[in-house]
C-alpha cells in the first residue's frame, strides 16, 4: 500500500525518490518496509500491472533509472488496501506477546529487569520521535506525519508505564507461578 501511494503521489516517479520519502518518513520503523526492498517491490508491482514503467534512463556510469507510474488496476488496488486499513483493526504480531506468555519460565529478577529494560529502550524511542518533530526539515512535511509521529509516541509511553507497573508488581513477589507439566 505505502509504495502504491506514493507512487500514485509523486508520478512520475523513480525508485529513489520513493526509497528517500519513505526513510524521510522513518517509514522502516512503523511501516516494516526496509529501504533495500523498495526497488523489488517496484518490479513487482510492475509485475503485477499495478504500476507501469515509463521511462529508463542511464546517466553516464550510475545504474539506470526507471520512472513509474500508477496503473488503474493499482489506483483500485491502492483504494480498497487504504479503506480495509482504516476501517479495520488489524492485530500486529508482537514476538514480545509469545515471550511474555511464558513469564512463569524465567526469574522473577531477570524478568522484571528485562521489563525495565524494555521501558528503557521505548523510552529512547520517543525521544527520537520527539527529537524529529522539533526538527526544521520535519516542518516541511504534511502535518499528518507529525500526526503518525505523535501516535507512535502515545502507544509507547502506554508500553512504557505498563513494563513499569508489571516489573513493579514482579519485584513485590505478585503471585503469577503457574505450573508447567506439574512444575512450578
Amino acid at each position: 500500500m505505502m509504495i502504491l501511494g506514493l507512487v500514485q503521489w509523486m508520478q512520475p516517479v523513480h525508485g529513489y525518490d520513493v526509497r528517500r520519502e519513505l526513510l524521510s518518513w522513518s517509514a522502516d520503523k512503523w511501516a516494516n518496509i526496509q529501504p533495500g526492498s523498495v526497488y523489488h517491490a517496484l518490479r513487482k508491482l510492475a509485475d503485477e500491472q499495478l504500476l507501469r514503467a515509463v521511462a529508463t534512463e542511464q546517466v553516464g556510469a550510475r545504474p539506470a533509472r526507471t520512472t513509474y507510474e500508477i496503473t488503474e488496476k493499482g489506483a483500485a488496488e491502492f483504494q480498497s488496501l487504504l479503506r480495509t486499513y482504516w476501517w479495520n483493526l488489524t492485530a500486529t504480531t508482537d514476538p514480545f506477546m509469545a515471550a511474555f506468555s511464558f513469564l512463569p519460565a524465567m526469574p522473577r529478577e531477570e524478568s522484571s529487569a528485562a521489563l525495565r529494560n524494555r521501558a528503557t529502550q521505548l523510552q529512547g524511542g520517543v525521544e527520537q520521535l520527539r527529537a524529529a518533530l522539533g526538527a526544521d526539515w520535519a516542518k516541511e512535511k504534511p502535518a499528518f506525519v507529525s500526526w503518525m509521529w505523535e501516535l507512535g509516541i502515545a502507544r509507547a509511553e502506554a508500553e512504557i508505564a505498563w513494563c513499569s507497573r508489571i516489573a513493579g508488581l514482579i519485584e513485590s513477589g505478585e503471585d503469577f507461578r503457574v505450573s508447567f507439566n506439574n512444575q512450578v
